[in-house]
């Protein structure tokens, strides 16, 4: 298996723009959720979320391992109904319409054994019915970004574990959608990589702003990334807090995620974790 390279930092992150979303504009794409609630058969996963997503926001969502927040982003994706609640992605509350709006990251990566890295990067676009060499043309522009330059032939058995991960973010935003769902997008990383990504997804949604729900168990990386975390409860899961970013998205993580306002507000989060795992 060849060797995952940590990616290097650029000075023109500040200048790199996601792709281009589709009409409608992603001005009209905020989430809405009231009353949302969730069961498989008998267990109930989701109790009356109500949860607001204002677009071109960045909203974070930690809790207990298994408390529904990867059902959570697939219900709003339109990827499963809802047990009972509404749902609505740009004033839609359709399932495929949601769909249409949205692009979901899996915390599995998904890559198809049998195509490259390039044409597995490139899959959004051409289930777009955009041309094979466009599609791969535009996926090949972001590989040395995502530190995955040299390995555009490549095949996912021959990639690491975290350069399939990166494969499938980029799949993600190439898609063009106004809203991404990322669930763990950054957990198969190393730490160094995982902080790099991080401030290049902050650099990126500074210049092009999009509505993102972001699932994660890190808390101070939902901290960093988004502008406001909700945080869940154990099953069935409730929101028994909303906690506000001192300094979102600062172009300095290493300043921001130190900074003394930042630590007392990821003390805040983790208490409110904490008493929402014993489901208080």
């Amino acid at each position: 298996m060849r060797q995952d390279t940590s990616m290097k930092a650029e000075s023109g992150h500040s200048r790199t723009a996601l792709p281009s979303p589709p009409v409608p504009s992603q001005a009209d794409e905020g989430i809405s959720l009231s009353g949302l609630r969730h069961s498989y058969g008998e267990m109930q996963t989701l109790a009356a979320i109500d949860l607001a997503v204002p677009a071109g926001s960045v909203v974070g969502l930690v809790g207990p391992s298994g408390c529904g927040k990867s059902t959570l982003l697939e219900l709003i994706c339109g990827l499963r109904e809802q047990s009972g609640g509404a749902i609505a992605v740009g004033g839609h509350e359709a399932a495929v319409e949601r769909l249409a709006r949205c692009a979901f990251m899996p915390q599995r990566d998904l890559l198809l054994p049998w195509y490259s890295a390039i044409d597995n990067a490139a899959l959004a676009l051409r289930n777009q019915r955009m041309k094979r060499t466009e599609a791969r043309s535009a996926a090949a522009a972001l590989f040395d970004r995502f530190g995955l330059g040299g390995f555009e032939a490549a095949r996912p058995s021959e990639l690491s574990g975290g350069m399939r991960q990166r494969v499938a973010f980029l799949r993600t935003l190439i898609a063009g959608k106004p809203v991404l769902a990322l669930d763990e997008p950054f957990a198969a990383l190393d730490a160094i990589s995982r902080a790099e990504m991080q401030e290049w997804l902050a650099a990126a949604l500074r210049v092009d702003p999009r509505t993102v729900v972001l699932v994660t168990h890190d808390v101070e990386e939902a901290l960093y990334l988004c502008d406001r975390v909700a945080v869940l409860s154990a099953r069935p899961a409730r929101i028994v807090a909303e906690v506000g970013v001192p300094a979102r998205r600062a172009e300095d993580r290493d300043a921001a995620v130190t900074d003394p306002d930042f630590v007392a507000v990821r003390e805040e989060a983790l208490r409110a974790l904490h008493q929402g795992s014993r489901g208080s």
